[in-house]
Formats: C-alpha cells, structure tokens, sequence
C-alpha cells in the first residue's frame, strides 16, 4: 500500500519510531538502507515491514519488487530524508523488517558436510561481523553463533558490511561461550578455536568432522577461562611480526579450507 502524501515533518510518529529502529532502541525490527541492500531483502525470506522512499528517487524496479510483496510504503519529503537515513549520502530507500529469530535448535539439523558452525566471542567491530557473515555465507557454514557483549549483527553498519548475507545466514545471538560449547558437544561437534597459542596448523585439521570455529576478539582474543571450555586451538602460520590477521580473512582462511576438504573428502 503506497500512501501518497509525502510525510513532510521530522516529527512525523513513523519517522521518530523509524530512527529508534536505526540507532538500535527497538530491538525487535531491523533497519535497512540502500537500493542493494533493499533488493537483497527483497529476494531474501526476511519479513519487510515498511519502506520509506525519497519522493524524488524513486526506483520503478524496486517499487515494481515492493508492490508484489504489498508492503507498506511511506513517501518521505525529499529534505527530510537524511534525517531518517544513517549513510552521508542516501539512495533514498529505507525498509524496516523484522529481526530474524533463529535459536540453538535450528542448528540441531545442519548438514556437518555443508561446513562448520562459527562463534564469534565478544567482537566489537560492526563493519569486520558483517564481512565474515559475507565470508561465511560464501563458504556454506551451517550458522553463526553471537555472544552477548558482542555488536550487533544487525545494525545498519554490519548489514552493510554483510552485503545482504545477514538475510540468509542463520544468526543465533546472545549465547555464552560455555552454553554453546556445551550444545556442540551434546550434538556431536568439537570446539576449535583459532589462537595464536595453538600448536596445531588449521591446514592439519580434519575439517570433514563436525565442528564449532571459535574466533575471539579484535582487541583481546580468547582468555585462558574461555580456552578451557574448548576442545582444541590452532594456529594460522604467519610471518615473523606480524601479530594478527583481520578477523574475516581468518575466518576465510579456515572456512575455505574446510570447504575445500568437505568438496575433496
């Protein structure tokens, strides 16, 4: 349903509702801005609420899209838009959706052949989430477990990082470490952490067995009580000073070489 009169107040109930929902005060809706990420939405299972559209940039392609899905669409004047946007320059299309809900339990049946579940540890950095999602998704991983304290793996900064990948990924959020270590190992999977203490090569793994891949922290890693909870930590071979590795790279070094024992085996 498009309603036709532009919405022309910043003060405007939909518009003040809909910047809560950008800056993270409204958990159970997700914000979604840009025409590539919009489309992604729109080709993906998430459920699109509303769409907020520049009445000036206007896109007959994405409308045509919205209109078979009979979302609600809210022309917003073209002065005011920025407001409700959180990029400098906005294309000029905003949806909100409802945040995805997946649990432990959606995991219960994942293929271990499709690849590893991932748990990411405390990460704080919206952008490097939302590029391992997109890394995870290029590799099949079964899922992506979050801990608290973690960003998060929906704000409009990881969505975009994700390039859409946070639609079709299955995100369980919130989950301590040791309640997740626990459900791998009542469900047949090992706990492998990446960590520069490990004495193991992540080339000599047996990736083909079912397994949980532990990445810590950008700033702190994995402490020794978060260690002790874990069946087994490797190591990425590195050359002599360099401390580190962005946590997507890692993570696509590791998820890449599973997938390629799981093609090969």
């Amino acid at each position: 349903m498009d309603n036709f009169e532009p919405i022309r107040s910043r003060d405007n109930r939909r518009l003040v509702e809909l910047r809560k929902i950008r800056d993270g005060r409204e958990s159970e809706f997700i914000f979604i801005e840009g025409k590539r990420l919009a489309g992604e939405a729109l080709r993906s299972p998430i459920e699109i609420v509303e769409c907020f559209i520049d009445e000036e940039r206007i896109d007959a392609e994405l409308m045509g899209l919205i209109e078979e899905r009979q979302i609600e669409v809210h022309r917003v004047a073209t002065k005011i838009f920025a407001s409700i946007a959180d990029t400098e320059t906005p294309q000029g299309i905003i949806f909100t959706a409802r945040r995805p809900a997946w649990s432990l339990d959606d995991l219960s049946h994942a293929d271990p052949a499709s690849g590893p579940i991932i748990f990411l540890n405390e990460i704080s950095n919206p952008s490097n989430l939302g590029a391992l999602l997109r890394t995870a998704e290029a590799a099949g991983v079964a899922g992506v477990i979050v801990s608290g304290n973690s960003t998060d793996a929906y704000s409009p900064k990881a969505l975009r990082a994700s390039m859409g990948s946070a639609f079709r990924v299955k995100i369980i959020e919130g989950v301590p470490l040791h309640d997740a270590a626990r459900w791998t190992a009542s469900n047949g999977y090992s706990s492998v952490a990446l960590d520069v203490s490990g004495r193991i090569n992540y080339s000599d793994v047996d990736w083909t067995k079912p397994r949980m891949v532990v990445f810590g922290s950008e700033a702190h890693g994995l402490s020794g009580d978060e260690l002790n909870v874990i069946d087994q930590t490797v190591v990425i071979p590195m050359a002599n000073g360099v401390e580190s590795l962005n946590l997507a790279v890692s993570a696509g070094i590791v998820l890449f070489e599973a997938k390629r024992q799981n093609a090969s085996g």
